[in-house]
């Protein structure tokens, strides 16, 4: 799966909070699932006072994904390069294919491996509180990606949740589309017509910056959209009734490349978009001058590195924030290279890199 779909696919697996039921305060940042204040990623560090220790310690690490992707493996090299550097074994790395009873079997087996450390992306809230009980009674350290099983509680449960900063991710991709409407004009909203934390505190994130810091601009049309498929009927309704809109917000990838098409079809070479997570074909249309004016993407590199360091410091006897988040980075026609490479940890790929 291209990590341009993957928070799709992700967050429709699990239902920590609604967006609407944030006060109006908590919606200027990140929070977590009972509210809590997030951590920047940067303050997670495994200190000197702390290294010798662990290293001596002989620890060892089971990395249990949802999934593979280009978002997966580069959480995975995050982690694994900080595993190594506190010298800490991987003795598992698996994938479930966004299947609950898989990943529990993955749990069962990596146990008999007798890891210290379990990093995973929990598929479902219910079934994951399950999965993850022997080894959390049996004093893992459980760092989660994103998601957290039902009932599990910091720090008794698990070290830390760490996730994307998703307010941030949506303010960059508001800043970037006003700046490419020059400041002002009409905006229509595509929004995940679903209750689903990840998306919803970014979309939300995107229409509160707008509202609040760009008086020129309006937003006149809002759809919500839950199969991507629908994106191109969405944007080409949206354009009959609006047809001087200067810019379009999508939720995902995914869905922006079918309003790109829907664009395209209508031969509309102004509508400018913005949308978040890296995608090829729509990284492709930005660095050609299209309508893409930028796509917002998470720092997944060091996602895994501050997964890592936050269960590392747990066996270390380290007080641990219960939510970490990570970096979003505004990737540009002129910065796309070196957006893609901070962003997954790989090249762009080739068709990209050679159209700029």
């Amino acid at each position: 799966m291209k990590s341009a779909a993957r928070h799709l696919a992700a967050s429709a697996l699990f239902t920590l909070m609604s967006v609407t039921a944030l006060s109006p305060a908590a919606m200027a940042q990140t929070v977590g699932p009972g509210g809590e204040s997030a951590t920047p990623s940067a303050d997670v560090v495994v200190g000197d006072d702390s290294l010798e220790a662990i290293r001596g310690a002989g620890y060892k690490a089971a990395l249990l994904w949802h999934d593979q992707s280009d978002f997966v493996n580069a959480v995975s090299a995050g982690a694994k390069d900080e595993f190594e550097r506190l010298g800490i074994e991987v003795v598992a790395t698996t994938s479930a294919g966004f299947d609950a009873a898989k990943q529990r079997s993955d749990i069962e087996t990596s146990l008999a491996k007798e890891p210290n450390i379990i990093l995973s992306l929990p598929l479902d809230p219910v079934t994951s509180a399950a999965a993850f009980k022997e080894a959390r009674d049996g004093g893992v350290s459980l760092v989660f990606l994103s998601n957290l099983p039902a009932g599990y509680e910091h720090p008794r449960d698990y070290a830390a949740i760490v996730t994307d900063d998703l307010f941030q991710m949506g303010k960059q991709a508001a800043d970037a589309l006003a700046s490419a409407m020059g400041g002002k004009g009409t905006v229509g909203w595509i929004y995940h017509d679903a209750d689903y934390y990840v998306t919803n505190q970014r979309d939300n994130a995107f229409k509160t910056t707008i509202e609040k810091d760009y008086p020129e601009i309006s937003i006149v049309a809002e759809q919500g959209i839950s199969d991507p498929a629908r994106a191109e009927e969405i944007a080409n309704a949206m354009l009959l009734k609006n047809p001087d809109l200067g810019g379009i917000y999508v939720t995902w990838a995914g869905p922006a490349e079918g309003v790109l098409a829907a664009l395209r079809a209508n031969g509309n070479k102004t509508t400018k978009i913005v949308t978040l997570d890296l995608s090829e074909p729509v990284a492709l249309d930005m660095v050609r001058g299209g309508n893409v004016a930028a796509i917002v993407a998470d720092e997944a590199y060091e996602l895994g590195r501050a997964m890592a360091a936050a269960a590392a410091l747990r066996l270390a006897g380290k007080d641990v924030p219960p939510f970490v988040t990570a970096p979003a980075i505004t990737v540009t026609a002129d910065t796309v290279v070196e957006g893609w490479k901070k962003s997954l940890n790989i090249d762009a790929p080739a068709s990209v890199s050679s159209a700029q």
